[in-house]
């Protein structure tokens, strides 16, 4: 077939090394977290995790850093597992957490011109999220108590007795009772407390509020006024007249009190509250549809003194994730923008101006100087600290940390390239090449098939599903970025509801036809691999062609009508086109256990027992189907994981496997 692409451009050289790439040096990569910069902007402390295969467990380092250039050192001690830093008003202490012997973190501050660390809680949940009050007073921080037993006190009798306990059912009436790989049944709720430093007391400032903060990304979710006088933070409550779960923006005293909500009536989500720097507003992200989680974010603002709202960018068709100040009042979002996470400033007029492209950028922080920092990775890179100035010159990367574990394997040279996809429309891949790849040599193919299906297939250098790794052995790696794909705007990402195995899959298909007449790839040796919703799409293609020698199926929707035993069930009908009671017809177009007819190709089926999002059940019947057709077929079952494998040596297990797999139906 005869599709139109443009010429593949090179993103990133190969890189020679020792050895092929492999799922223990992935491990060996240390992980660096976001820069928090000094008040003078002259440090930054970055916390920095390494793995210990043998324990199979993760610790973090609090590091300091020059932010103009020089040697960090460490500041916390290796024995313990540190983080969350961030630095007194005064400069001249630093807060941060430390988990104890029971696995957890406690709120410590040390002084930085010399000095033990002092624990400042004991907390039976454990605490997160520091922060400090402008006037160095005090510190804020986020700890989890029960509902019902409002108090650290009785949270810790709690335990015990649910310990002491030998029933562990879980009873509820509720729509939404459990979230990812967490019952929400058993009633931890988060509260803002703050450490008063003269004192050495504790206040919960939010006793009687019972309302949640994002599980996905425990930190951030809250802000300190520049007085001091006031917190914002955004909490998530279960609506029972409109029948959906929704985000708002609440504010609290910081001396205590009940938190007021501020967005009661908006439509669907609010998040990530920010004062300006003059304190006269409050800027969050808006937005409108419910039941579409990638429905684009309008950047708001919530005027205190007059206490209305106003959207400051509303028509940009980019969705930010996340947005600081300046020292002069610029505002910097992070947002996607074909298939990167770019940095724009908005100075208050028109649309955001872009700042950096290329890779994906996080944690962005402002220093007095106006000069940027932030993580910055590619497909070739893991994070590292770089910066730039306001107006993206000067970039340069401030840290090393990773660069002696990637220094020990070679990589191969990574490509972008569109095409012509289903409907017309352009489609964007990356390419990644195997090591030592030779021009006019066709290699096996591996389609990675992204999740979501809202999400994207980044230029980053994923932790989990990492391309080098797949392409190490030797093969193509193709990461479509198909219709229904976030960063090239709403309609784009929204188009694909309600047809969940249409334009995605012919965009997938095409996109093998283009590398197919390349010359780049060998036809009868080809796989297609996916998580999640690219699970999803393994299924599908299970059941639609035979052109792939083998598919390999992680934590995979099967069976459509299923899926209502997942966590999430709020906009399904919106997503498949229909209600078990009301549209089974619909559901069932797109339901790939009705195709089970054609099921002909090999599947890997890879789940995790904890996977709330889509059950183990999904893969377990696929894989059951399978070998009830005669269909050769092997699971692998983690006991201990969630929707994605997190543990070391699991993940290792999951790798091995995966390469196993490919080899056996492409390499012979």
């Amino acid at each position: 077939m005869t599709v139109t692409a443009t010429p593949s451009t090179v993103l990133y050289s190969a890189r020679k090394g020792a050895r092929l790439f492999s799922s223990e040096d992935l491990w060996a990569i240390p992980r660096v977290g976001a820069p928090n910069l000094s008040p003078d902007g002259t440090l930054f402390a970055v916390t920095v995790t390494t793995y210990d295969l043998e324990k199979n467990e993760g610790r973090g380092r609090v590091w300091l850093v020059p932010a103009r250039g020089g040697e960090p050192r460490p500041l916390t001690s290796p024995e313990f597992s540190s983080g969350e830093p961030v630095f007194a008003p005064d400069g001249k202490r630093l807060a941060f957490t430390r988990k104890n012997e029971k696995g957890k973190a406690q709120l410590h501050v040390m002084p930085l011109d010399g000095g033990e660390p002092r624990r400042l809680t004991d907390l039976p949940l454990g605490v997160f999220d520091p922060k400090w009050l402008p006037d160095g007073s005090g510190i804020v921080f986020a700890s989890w108590l029960f509902k019902g037993h409002l108090t650290s006190e009785a949270t810790a009798t709690e335990i015990a007795r649910r310990e002491k306990d030998p029933v562990k059912a879980q009873v509820t009436e509720d729509r939404f009772y459990r979230y990812w790989d967490t019952w929400l049944t058993t009633g931890e709720v988060p509260h803002l407390f703050v450490y008063d430093l003269a004192t050495d007391s504790i206040r919960d400032l939010m006793p009687d509020s019972t309302v949640w903060f994002d599980w996905m990304e425990l930190g951030g979710n809250y802000d300190i006024a520049p007085d001091g006088k006031e917190i914002a933070f955004a909490g998530l409550y279960w609506s029972p007249e409109r029948d959906i779960v929704r985000q708002a923006i609440f504010v609290v005293p910081a001396a205590g009190g009940t938190p007021h909500c501020l967005t009661p009536d908006h439509p669907a989500e609010d998040r990530r509250p920010r004062y300006s720097r003059d304190g006269r507003h409050i800027v969050y992200g808006m937005t409108h549809d419910p039941f579409f989680y990638a429905d684009r974010a309008r950047v708001m603002a919530y005027d205190r003194q007059a206490r209305t709202h106003s959207p400051w960018i509303e028509e940009w068709d980019r969705s930010p994730s996340s947005w600081t100040f300046g020292r002069d009042g610029t505002l910097y979002l992070e947002a996607e923008e074909a298939a990167c996470l770019c940095l724009f400033a908005w100075r208050g007029t028109g649309e955001p101006r872009l700042v950096a492209r290329g890779g994906c950028v996080g944690g962005t922080t402002a220093g007095p100087d106006g000069k940027l920092y932030f993580l910055l990775q590619n497909l070739s890179q893991p994070a590292e600290v770089h910066a730039c100035a306001a107006d993206g010159a000067g970039l340069e990367r401030l840290t090393t940390f990773t660069s002696e574990a990637t220094s020990r394997f070679g990589l191969g040279e990574v490509r972008e390239m569109q095409f012509e996809g289903a409907y017309g429309e352009t489609i964007q891949m990356f390419l990644v090449l195997p090591p030592g790849h030779q021009t006019g040599k066709t290699y096996p193919l591996v389609q990675v098939i992204h999740g979501g299906p809202h999400g994207i297939s980044p230029d980053s250098f994923h932790l989990r599903w990492n391309a080098h790794l797949f392409a190490a052995p030797g093969y193509v790696v193709a990461m479509v970025n198909f219709q229904g794909s976030t960063s090239w705007g709403q309609d784009f990402a929204k188009r694909i509801q309600g047809g969940w195995g249409d334009r995605p899959f012919k965009d997938v298909m095409l996109a093998t036809d283009v590398l197919a007449s390349t010359g780049m790839v060998d036809e009868s040796r080809m796989a297609a691999t996916g998580g999640s919703y690219g699970g999803y799409m393994a299924s599908w293609i299970e059941g639609h062609t035979d052109r792939f020698r083998c598919i390999i199926n992680h934590a995979g929707v099967y069976d459509t009508l299923a899926q209502y035993a997942s966590d999430w069930t709020m906009g399904r009908a919106q997503a498949f086109g229909g209600e078990p009671w009301d549209g089974l017809e619909a559901i069932d177009r797109y339901n790939p256990a009705r195709f089970a007819k054609g099921f002909n190709t090999p599947m890997l089926v890879l789940h995790g027992e904890r996977d709330y999002r889509v059950p183990v059940s999904q893969g377990l019947e696929c894989y059951d189907v399978l070998k009830a057709k005669g269909v050769p077929a092997r699971l692998v079952y983690f006991p201990d994981e969630n929707h994605w494998i997190q543990k070391p040596k699991n993940s290792i297990l999951w790798y091995r496997e995966v390469h196993a797999w490919l080899e056996r139906f492409l390499k012979g």
